[in-house]
């Protein structure tokens, strides 16, 4: 199980939400820090691109600077795996696992790409993460399909 943003996270794409903000108060770290709860340092480490952001906190970053995620997380639709979906709204497994009545461990196994996909569970994860069941079927398919070592 994965609480970090393993893939598409945009550093520069954060700084740049931040730095261009309308409310100069946000627009300095330390206030985007303590408006999003998190640490000073975790912020400008996510930045400077020598940490990955936890999912639920970079969610949480992005309300308070009024961002879509997608703005953060740049992965093109036709790109997408099944677990970008899920970071996408801030979620962590346990939060998609509650919505689908799927177990979290199910999750973490779909996510790699180390289960079947039935088309019960394709319209449950479909229907929780308001796609279709096509888009979780070829996100699923990616994910399977996707180079030996790379992230998924």
């Amino acid at each position: 199980m994965t609480r970090r943003v393993t893939r598409g996270f945009d550093p520069a794409a954060l700084r740049h939400a931040r730095e261009t903000h309308p409310n100069p108060d946000l627009r300095r770290r330390a206030e985007l820090a303590r408006a999003a709860e998190i640490g000073i340092a975790t912020l400008q480490q996510w930045e400077a691109g020598q940490k990955s952001p936890s999912v639920h906190l970079l969610f949480r970053v992005a309300q308070v600077l009024g961002v879509p995620m997608e703005q953060l997380v740049p992965i093109p639709r036709e790109q997408r795996f099944l677990r970008d979906w899920r970071v996408l709204r801030g979620w962590l497994e346990s939060d998609l696992a509650a919505r689908t009545g799927i177990s979290g461990s199910s999750i973490g196994r779909l996510e790699e790409g180390s289960a079947t996909l039935t088309e019960e569970n394709a319209a449950r994860l479909a229907d929780a993460l308001g796609i279709t069941t096509a888009e979780v079927r070829a996100s699923y398919d990616r994910t399977r399909t996707r180079a030996i070592g790379a992230p998924a």
